[in-house]
């Protein structure tokens, strides 16, 4: 077992990414549990959810898991561009029968200002904590590190890598173009080099002396036993458990991974305000025909989202729902994730032996 692995306090090089939304406690202390590192992501969610749900999973495991928060800038209000928005969904919303906000909001408070959330994991201390969109101060890792929290970041790029090692975090998220959800880019303004994760792992494993961890498009234990010959030290996998019965993900969401659409994944910025992987949807074909900047900032975009998805999903039609997937998500299988983690073992020991073997 490598010294990071030991620091992680798991077994097994893998992660079950921190799906904000369709991780849920349960299905965190079965990966855990199995010998990986289960993850609960809270940057959709206030200080107290946070907190119980950390209490969740530590009422099915003893064992670390990881607690993941988002440190994207602060929204823009911009009320003009927010009222053209919600003018221009109300067409999806009259087809089922509803009316769009009068207004939208901030629903997600970033945790670069967030300080309840800040004083919920000093206390609670979960074993890792991940940040993604960026870094918060140095303040705040520092408070993180002293309360003994191992913490992890996501890279897209080299430069977002040597941020993340400058900063003083203790391991890089290698996210490759490939990966379901939202793309973890500190700046979305900026061009996206739009980096896979083979190339992205390789060029962050040469430039630091950090650990890094592979992720986007990895699926199964031959994927995983492919990133760590590429020099990473573990695996994070999100698609692969979004069809595990533990998952929060609803019956359109499944039926979309399970069926055709999961070899069509599209990158969309109409559903949040950030570009995020996605089956292709009722949502992502809007948002093919809109131009830059049409979209209001993350998270009050996500506000209008949210609302559409509910109207449609009343009258039995899942389109507008967040189906974040990466571009292995027609190798998604249905099994338990305790199941799918003991599954991904023997088949990464597989890979490794025949490589051994010739």
């Amino acid at each position: 077992m490598s010294a990071f692995l030991r620091k992680l306090g798991i077994d097994l090089p893998i992660i079950q990414a921190p799906m904000a939304g369709v991780s849920t406690p349960e299905m965190a202390a079965a990966v855990s549990n199995a010998g990986g590192l289960g993850s609960i992501g809270v940057g959709a969610v206030n200080a107290d959810t946070a907190r119980g749900m950390i209490h969740a999973v530590r009422a099915k495991t003893d064992r670390s898991f990881l607690v993941n928060v988002f440190c994207h800038a602060p929204a823009v209000p911009d009320s003009q561009r927010e009222a053209a928005w919600l003018t221009r969904l109300t067409p999806e919303f009259a087809r089922y029968g509803a009316t769009p906000p009068t207004e939208l909001r901030e629903i997600y408070t970033s945790f670069v200002a967030d300080d309840a959330m800040l004083a919920v994991l000093v206390a609670e201390r979960p074993a890792v904590v991940s940040f993604h969109f960026g870094l918060p101060s140095r303040e705040r890792i520092d408070a993180l590190r002293a309360a003994g929290i191992v913490l992890l970041a996501t890279a897209t790029n080299l430069d977002e890598g040597k941020a993340i090692a400058a900063a003083g975090v203790d391991a890089v998220v290698a996210q490759g173009y490939e990966a379901g959800g939202h793309r973890g880019v500190f700046d979305p303004a900026a061009l996206d080099d739009q980096i896979g994760t083979i190339a992205l792992t390789r060029l962050l494993v040469r430039s630091l002396d950090v650990p890094v961890i592979a992720a986007g498009g990895i699926m199964d234990g031959a994927g995983i036993a492919a990133a760590l010959k590429l020099g990473a030290t573990t695996a994070q996998l999100g698609t692969a458990f979004v069809a595990c019965p533990e998952s929060s993900a609803d019956a359109g969401y499944r039926a979309a991974l399970l069926g055709p659409p999961a070899e069509h994944t599209v990158m969309t910025a109409a559903i949040s305000g950030r570009p995020a992987r996605c089956l292709p949807n009722r949502f992502t074909l809007l948002g093919a025909s809109v131009e830059r900047g049409a979209v209001p900032d993350y998270p009050i975009a996500y506000d209008a989202g949210k609302a559409l998805h509910v109207a449609a999903k009343s009258a039995g039609e899942f389109g507008y729902g967040a189906q974040w997937a990466g571009q292995g998500a027609p190798l998604a299988r249905v099994l338990p994730a305790a199941e799918l983690v003991v599954q991904l073992q023997s088949e990464m020991e597989e890979a490794m032996s025949r490589e051994v073997g010739g």
